[in-house]
C-alpha cells in the first residue's frame, strides 16, 4: 500500500474560486509546498485521468513559474469534467492573484482571469430545444 501524502494546512494559504457552465471550484494554495495538487481528496492524476485536463489545470501555475510552489487543496462539483478542469484554472489564476498582483499582467494575457460565461440556453416554449423548432411541412 502507497504511503499516504497530505497538505499541510498550517501554513499560510491563498483562497480562489472559479467557475465554467454549472461547474463551481474552491481553490485553497497552501505556500511552502512540493507541487501537490489534491481534487475532492483524490490526487490530480487520480481525479483528471487526461493530460488534456491535467494540463488545463496546471497552466496559470506553468505561466508564472509556480510549480512547485505551493500545494494546492481543491473542492469542485458540479458540471462535466472538462468544465471541472476550467472552474479550477481560474480558481487557481484567482488564488494567484491573492499571492502577487504582479503576475496579473502574464495571466490577462493568456485568459486565465476571464470568467467563461457560455452556458447552455433554456429551452423555449413550442420548440424542442432552445433554438430547434418542429420539422415545417407545406402541406
Amino acid at each position: 500500500m502507497p504511503e499516504e501524502i497530505t497538505i499541510q494546512k498550517t501554513t499560510p494559504y491563498y483562497y480562489g474560486t472559479g467557475r465554467r457552465k454549472t461547474a463551481v471550484a474552491r481553490v485553497w494554495m497552501h505556500a511552502n509546498g512540493k507541487g501537490l495538487i489534491f481534487i475532492n481528496g483524490k490526487r490530480m492524476e487520480d481525479y483528471f485521468p487526461y493530460f488534456e485536463w491535467q494540463e488545463i489545470v496546471k497552466s496559470p501555475l506553468v505561466e508564472t513559474a509556480n510549480e512547485a510552489k505551493f500545494d494546492i487543496d481543491i473542492k469542485v462539483y458540479g458540471g462535466g469534467p472538462k468544465a471541472q478542469s476550467e472552474a479550477v484554472r481560474l480558481g487557481i489564476a484567482r488564488a494567484l492573484l491573492t499571492f502577487d498582483e504582479g503576475l496579473k499582467k502574464a495571466l490577462r494575457a493568456k485568459g486565465y482571469l476571464t470568467r467563461d460565461s457560455r452556458a447552455k440556453e433554456r429551452k423555449k416554449a413550442g420548440l424542442k430545444r432552445a433554438r430547434r423548432a418542429p420539422q415545417w411541412s407545406k402541406r
